[in-house]
């Protein structure tokens, strides 16, 4: 009997949060009431003050008596806060708000998903890349460094290889690009814009009209290949190179059996790798890691202008 503490009574919080609403409730009642007396009251003495005591009858705005506008604008004070009471808090009470609140949860978490999702698949790509299999060309390199060496001296240090493919190394199909990324066409504008730019007769061809900005030179067999004025002929990936010698920074730009004539004289490859598959008859070749590296690597998306999601890659000699 002495010593026991008295238990005192438990309210669950859904009793308590029942509770707390209906002493708002009640409150918000009360107000509207004192303000319903208090606008009666009060619109009575507009009226007396002007009628009777004719305290400024000479101010009529809207050609009415001054008091008419102020019981008009104070009734619809009163009218809002009627509506407040009894229609507003039922559709933007406190469980409109956390109806509201739980529904830009589940949006956020929904665009974190997605996120999740996109870094994902760019750390997948990344992983596939070369710059992150460096231990695997290791053990592969020191096979081949010497039967390599000859070849590697005949590298030209201002000789760039630029191309798109896709994942099994696509890069076009009738003499026609099979994309269009908008980025990728403003990469090699930028890059190539003010250089040599050294291709095949065919990917020549492809061009409604020689691209600004740039020296063309066209490698073709064919004798008195005609082309437009400024545009140069050889007949080999040798003489091309050596009409490029002065540039800082020349560029092969296709098609397929030029790149391959070009990889024993380039000294770094860009390439935008499409991460797609696609029906191709031209490709680019296989790049021999032991004797590459990849630098760069930067991912891009598919958004609205890009149909694929694509990577920006950069390899230099190892």
């Amino acid at each position: 009997m002495f010593g026991k503490k008295k238990i005192k009574p438990q309210i669950d919080q859904e009793q308590l949060e029942l509770i707390q609403n209906a002493q708002r409730r009640v409150k918000q009642k009360k107000r509207l009431y004192f303000h319903f007396v208090f606008f009666v009251l009060g619109a009575i003495g507009l009226i007396v003050a002007n009628l009777v005591l004719a305290v400024r009858e000479d101010i009529t705005p809207f050609e009415k008596p001054w008091f008419v506008s102020a019981v008009l604008i104070w009734l619809c004070l009163l009218l809002y806060h009627l509506l407040n009471v009894f229609v507003l808090n039922k559709f933007i009470g406190k469980t409109w708000e956390k109806t509201q609140l739980d529904k830009l949860v589940i949006e956020q978490k929904v665009r974190i998903e997605k996120l999740k999702n996109q870094l994902e698949k760019e750390d997948i790509h990344i992983a596939k890349s070369e710059l992150f299999n460096a231990q695997k060309n290791t053990n592969t390199l020191s096979k081949t460094n010497t039967s390599n060496s000859q070849e590697i001296s005949t590298k030209n240090s201002n000789l760039t290889i630029i191309v798109a493919a896709g994942e099994k190394n696509e890069i076009g199909k009738d003499n026609k690009l099979i994309w269009h990324l908008s980025d990728d066409l403003k990469r090699f504008k930028k890059l190539t814009s003010g250089h040599h730019i050294i291709m095949g007769r065919k990917t020549f061809e492809s061009f409604p009209k020689p691209l600004p900005n740039r020296t063309h030179i066209v490698i073709s067999r064919q004798e008195n290949y005609q082309v437009p004025s400024g545009v140069i002929v050889v007949n080999s990936i040798e003489k091309a190179i050596e009409k490029a010698k002065n540039d800082s920074q020349a560029y092969i730009i296709g098609g397929g059996e030029i790149y391959k004539q070009a990889l024993q004289f380039a000294s770094k490859i860009e390439i935008t790798r499409v991460h797609h598959t696609f029906d191709a008859d031209t490709f680019f070749p296989e790049i021999d890691l032991t004797l590459w590296k990849e630098t760069q690597n930067k991912f891009h998306k598919k958004d609205k202008e890009h149909d694929y999601e694509f990577s920006f890659l950069t390899y230099e000699l190892a």
